[in-house]
């Protein structure tokens, strides 16, 4: 009995399986990163720079909002305003580097290397063979 239950349970389990699966599909996961080297590598190499003008964003606005911190609460002391004037105006120059560098990139890489920044990221047209 036991041996025609299992015979039975071996036949009907595959088609069981098929019809009503337990656990879905199995789907491998889905990357970010394509597995073809010259779209993934100008992908990382974008994926970084947008990662460093937001870091580079942020701590200007930081820097800016400490220098006027310690403005307001110098108390009138000349040597401490000099200071918070002097942390604002180093966030301006910041400001103002980034956006220098901002645009040498761009000019350097759109119009002599020919790389150029779409909306889903940048393209990069890498020499190969």
């Amino acid at each position: 009995m036991l041996s025609k239950t299992s015979r039975l349970i071996a036949e009907v389990e595959p088609t069981i399986n098929l019809i009503y699966p337990i656990f879905g599909d199995v789907k491998p996961p889905v990357s970010s990163i394509p597995e073809d080297p010259l779209v993934a590598i100008p992908k990382l190499v974008g994926t970084g720079i947008n990662l460093f003008l937001l870091l580079a964003g942020v701590m200007v606005l930081i820097y800016l909002l400490w220098g006027a911190y310690d403005w307001i609460v110098s108390g009138g002391n000349k040597e401490a305003i000099v200071k918070a004037q002097n942390k604002i105006m180093n966030a301006v120059i910041g400001i103002v580097v980034v956006v220098a560098a901002i645009t040498i990139f761009t000019v350097v890489t759109g119009n002599i290397l020919g790389i150029i920044n779409f909306s889903d990221g940048w393209k990069f047209n890498i020499p190969h063979l």
